[in-house]
């Protein structure tokens, strides 16, 4: 038997249905823009990849965009076509860095936000000096130069073109900040969110399978400039892996209607809290193990130092001076 509803009811939860749907889009205050993102499908009509350029060992599969194969002295790179004009956004990035290495493994990708395009170097696979702003997804497991902290690290650099990535020394000279983060050869895939919002830059991960952001760092007082190209990059060296994206979401931030619109920064990217550029101690002679010990662990090396020096000469000289007591009473 039917059932009769009113014309009045229906339209009542025909608003409510829409109402939610509405809800649901926009109560984030983020939308997604298509032109900046790389999803599955991934190709269009013929074997191009729509708004995406891709260059070097880059292969483009129905699951996954691989950017280089786990094989030594491999560079790949996408590279989005479209010049972004949001002042304010955040990328998602769907990745999986896996491979047979177990203890041996590298060097990493990189995600890139910058002037110049397509441009292969030695950077991740991109060519430096650089314009913009990176985040390095640093896997290099036998890691260069003095500091404290393990690998796979994630770091981020801005560049105004004056600035060199120092492989020696893994960019920690110029980075703005860091986190370690173990994404590598998880079975499952990991994400890494970019987030530039009213001058702030923060970066979360999501690679241990929660589906939740955790934070890696942020950074305040960041100026980029509009008009610049994302990009993904990767190289392998000496030591490889798989360096495979999935998915690339950028979502424009929705502005507060009730603060001022800002004019569109245009210039030279900046960084108020960017340390500035320190002098490379080259590692010989054993300076990569002092290299570590500063400020008062140094100071209470050298004290240790000198009471040991000070213990050996005081029971030199007790040894010589029974050496001499005993040689006077055989003379005797």
């Amino acid at each position: 038997m039917a059932v009769h509803v009113p014309r009045r009811a229906t339209w009542i939860i025909l608003c409510q249905f829409l109402l939610a749907l509405v809800a649901g889009e926009w109560n984030t205050k983020d939308y997604q823009r298509r032109e900046h993102s790389l999803v599955k499908p991934y190709q269009g009509s013929g074997m191009g990849v729509p708004q995406w350029d891709f260059m070097g060992s880059t292969m483009v599969t129905n699951n996954y965009i691989r950017l280089t194969p786990d094989r030594q002295s491999k560079i790949g790179a996408i590279w989005n076509n479209v010049p972004c004009f949001v002042p304010n956004w955040e990328i998602h990035i769907q990745f999986k860095v896996h491979g047979s290495g177990k203890t041996l493994f590298g060097d990493g990708f990189a995600v890139w936000y910058t002037k110049e395009r397509m441009k292969i170097g030695n950077v991740f696979g991109n060519a430096d000096p650089f314009t913009g702003l990176a985040i390095f997804m640093d896997t290099y497991s036998n890691h260069n130069g003095p500091h404290n902290h393990n690998h796979p690290y994630i770091s981020a650099m801005l560049n105004n073109g004056s600035l060199t990535y120092d492989h020696d020394t893994d960019g920690t000279h110029t980075q703005l900040s860091g986190c370690e983060a173990q994404f590598r050869n998880k079975d499952y895939d990991t994400y890494v969110s970019i987030r530039y919002e009213r001058n702030t830059l923060t970066v979360s991960t999501d690679i241990d399978n929660k589906s939740g952001w955790k934070d890696c760092f942020s950074v305040s007082g960041i100026k980029l400039p509009v008009g610049y190209y994302f990009g993904v990059s990767a190289a392998t060296g000496d030591l490889a892996d798989n360096h495979d994206v999935m998915s690339v979401k950028f979502y424009e931030l929705d502005d507060d209607d009730s603060s001022p619109k800002a004019p569109l920064y245009t210039g030279l990217p900046e960084a108020s809290a960017m340390e500035a550029p320190r002098d490379r101690v080259d590692d010989n002679k054993g300076s990569y193990l002092l290299g570590n010990l500063t400020g008062w662990k140094l100071l209470v090396i050298i004290i240790l130092l000198v009471i040991g020096v000070g213990v050996c000469f005081m029971v030199g000289i007790i040894i010589f001076q029974k050496q001499q007591e005993n040689s006077r009473k055989r003379f005797y």
